[in-house]
């Protein structure tokens, strides 16, 4: 363990006790009356301001303790990733509700939704393609028509995004069509500072007892509804995570749980507004990391840009995002194609990113020194001012050995000019055009189609 693991790991316990003390004292609001007495009855006790329980450090170790520390995402044709607090990450896109696309940007729709799963869907660096928040599809309707769209065009794990909890009992009965595994998972974020809201919940328990993975998002504002300490924001966005943590556990001991305080956004003083792509932010997923090796959970942040444009910005943010998050050791993090602070999507920035994360990823792979690699008979065979480039050596090695972009410019200026002078965000933006077109090999199977289609037509005409 080097100087920094081993302050990561100090740290971690620091804001763990801090996180205890303020969830017994003063405790953190459970808006939901059933919920709140499995909290009375487990051994939390009533605190001094209405909903709100006080839950002793003896029953959030022991309903963490329930918690696996495997967490397996899978996909709909039964293969998928499987993450733990030190695993390699998967990575996922975005919700949001607009799309930016060729210079402009409008709200997001059903078919946006299809277009960008199939995008999403052939990029090799995504593991994991999340809902959006459709405009031509009314609110309440949106999880479970989203799912259903996103199922029709690939074949990843889907992360739905929750509006109701009759929602989650559709999506609950969608899960069986495509085999036992969970296919998809789900999530919610606490209202802080230190409070779970009813509609945050009753999702939990809408989706409870069927092994569906459920990320349990702190979400703290360091300055606003956090301390502006970053430290004292990661104590209160971490209680509120334990807080749901426990929760989850009381309705369904050993649901797979991701712990995710990389959502912790910081508030800028002079502008007003909460803040994504900063330094700060990176920290906090630093911190999220740190936080689920300590409870051997899988963590999770969010990688995003304060840019309204796949612009130079949004290119710094990004980049050092990605590279700091996956670093760190996130084992989950969002926000491939993410604009405007989590509020838009972006094809061209998600083959952006795309790029992104391979270059990362051949930098963080490291240089291998053995025989093979130091290649001294090589350099004796080719001599002194001899050439490695019809050597059998080089074929055998330059494929693994070299990053190959599929995007970044290596031309001279001729053939640039040549080909139109076109910056790098309008040739991914052509790259994302050609991919996000309907393709038959993702189709389901008429079965599968007829059923989630009923399902889908019962919650219209159904739903509470």
């Amino acid at each position: 363990m080097n100087l920094l693991d081993q302050k990561s790991a100090l740290d971690a316990v620091r804001i763990h006790e801090a996180s205890l003390e303020l969830l017994s004292d003063p405790g953190i609001k459970m808006e939901h009356e059933g919920i709140r007495d499995l909290f009375l009855k487990n051994g939390a006790s009533p605190g001094n301001e209405a909903d709100v329980v006080r839950v002793p450090r003896e029953m959030v170790e022991e309903y963490l303790a329930l918690c696996p520390p495997d967490v397996h995402l899978a996909d709909r044709i039964g293969g998928g990733r499987t993450i733990n607090a030190t695993s390699a990450p998967a990575i996922w896109s975005c919700p949001g509700m607009n799309i930016h696309e060729k210079n402009s940007v409008r709200p997001f729709l059903a078919d946006d939704m299809a277009r960008m799963t199939r995008l999403l869907d052939k990029l090799e660096n995504v593991d994991g393609v999340f809902g959006m928040a459709m405009e031509d599809v009314v609110p309440n309707e949106r999880d479970v028509v989203g799912l259903l769209i996103m199922a029709r065009n690939t074949r990843k794990h889907i992360r739905a995004f929750c509006f109701t909890p009759a929602g989650g009992e559709a999506m609950v009965r969608m899960k069986n069509v495509l085999g036992k595994d969970a296919w998809f998972s789900v999530g919610f974020t606490a209202h802080g500072p230190l409070r779970w809201t009813h509609l945050a919940l009753d999702v939990f328990k809408a989706t409870s007892g069927h092994g569906i993975p459920v990320t349990v998002n702190g979400e703290p504002m360091a300055g606003a509804s956090g301390p502006v300490t970053i430290a004292g924001a990661a104590a209160v966005g971490n209680a509120e995570i334990l807080g749901g943590i426990v929760a989850v556990q009381l309705m369904e001991p050993g649901r797979p749980c991701i712990y995710n305080l990389g959502l912790a956004h910081v508030f800028d003083m002079r502008t007003m507004i909460a803040v994504t792509g900063a330094p700060e932010n990176a920290l906090l997923a630093a911190i999220s990391a740190a936080m689920g090796r300590h409870y051997n959970l899988p963590s999770a942040s969010w990688v995003s840009t304060e840019s309204m444009c796949p612009d130079s910005q949004a290119a710094l943010e990004k980049m050092f995002g990605f590279a700091s998050h996956i670093s760190n050791g996130v084992s989950n993090i969002w926000g491939v194609g993410q604009l405007e602070s989590e509020l838009t999507i972006s094809p061209s920035q998600a083959v952006m990113d795309n790029e992104m994360i391979s270059y990362i990823n051949r930098f963080l792979r490291g240089v291998e020194t053995n025989e093979e690699t130091l290649a001294v008979d090589v350099t004796r065979e080719v001599g002194i001012t001899g050439s490695y480039l019809d050597h059998l050596h080089t074929a055998e090695f330059f494929r693994a050995e070299l990053f190959m972009p599929k995007l970044l410019l290596r031309k001279k200026r001729d053939n640039w000019s040549a080909a139109g002078s076109k910056r790098l965000d309008e040739r991914a933006e052509e790259v994302a055009q050609e991919m996000m077109k309907p393709s038959d090999a993702l189709s389901l199977g008429e079965a599968e189609h007829k059923e989630l289609q009923e399902i889908a037509d019962w919650f219209s005409k159904n739903k509470k």
